[in-house]
């Protein structure tokens, strides 16, 4: 029997690479996207390839772009010739604030943030209905409690949790659809000021950090064990969430 197969958007870096890693030791086979870390994503592509040869395939696509959407997905049929799991890992991240918000901002938070995940979505349900497979949407903490001078991102990440909701009902029984918020996992590369960081270190009950592992194994385990799972969120903030 052929291994089951995953579809990760923004796969490359970050946490995206992570839960790449993560599915592929769990014995997943691979649709990797990527937007612009061509070299990333060649390097952890040689690196997967290494440890099982013919596991995973990298796909290259703007996800504001209508008509890439359903050609990542046909791409990953014809290379494994079935799909299992689509992450919706992918996401813009800004600042707009109110009195400076322009449509492009609009366009560009909400096309991997919301866009992406609603069409891709609806190109796999139908090959994530005949293998009963799942979809794991990352979200974000903003998208309940927003943040400030986020505006359009914390509107976009709330449309992905409404989305996550709404497609368990539309995929069901079927297919399981759930989301992952991180917390303090990784600082937007942009930078963050120490002592920002070590007050949102401070919020958490767990008082430290978490890692994309832990963020990769929620994924994971979401995939592969949540089997009365749908239509829910699990917060990996260290209980940050607890604390607004």
């Amino acid at each position: 029997m052929s291994r089951p197969v995953a579809l990760i958007t923004g796969a490359a870096r970050r946490v995206g690479a992570v839960i790449a890693r993560q599915l592929h030791a769990a014995g997943y086979d691979l649709a990797l996207h990527h937007r612009q870390s061509e070299d990333a994503m060649h390097t952890l592509h040689g690196e997967l390839e290494a440890r099982r040869a013919n596991s995973v395939l990298s796909l290259r696509a703007e996800l504001a772009e209508f008509d890439r959407l359903p050609e990542l997905v046909a791409a990953t049929l014809g290379r494994f010739g079935r799909l299992d799991a689509l992450i919706n890992n992918a996401s813009a991240f800004y600042p707009t604030p109110i009195g400076e918000i322009q449509p492009r901002h609009w366009q560009e938070l909400f096309a991997s943030n919301a866009w992406a995940p609603l069409f891709l979505s609806q190109a796999a349900a139908p090959h994530l209905i005949q293998q009963q497979g799942a979809i794991v949407n990352l979200i974000d903490i903003y998208a309940e409690r927003p943040l400030k001078q986020h505006t359009v991102y914390c509107m976009a990440k709330a449309a992905l949790w409404s989305l996550t909701q709404s497609l368990a009902i539309e995929l069901g029984p079927k297919v399981r659809v759930n989301a992952v918020a991180p917390g303090a996992v990784l600082w937007p590369e942009a930078g963050k000021a120490y002592t920002d960081q070590q007050a949102l270190v401070e919020a958490t009950a767990l008082k430290r950090s978490g890692s994309p592992e832990e963020v990769a194994e929620a994924v994971r385990w979401l995939l592969q064990d949540a089997s009365y799972c749908s239509g829910q969120l699990i917060r990996v903030d260290g209980g940050r969430s607890l604390s607004w």
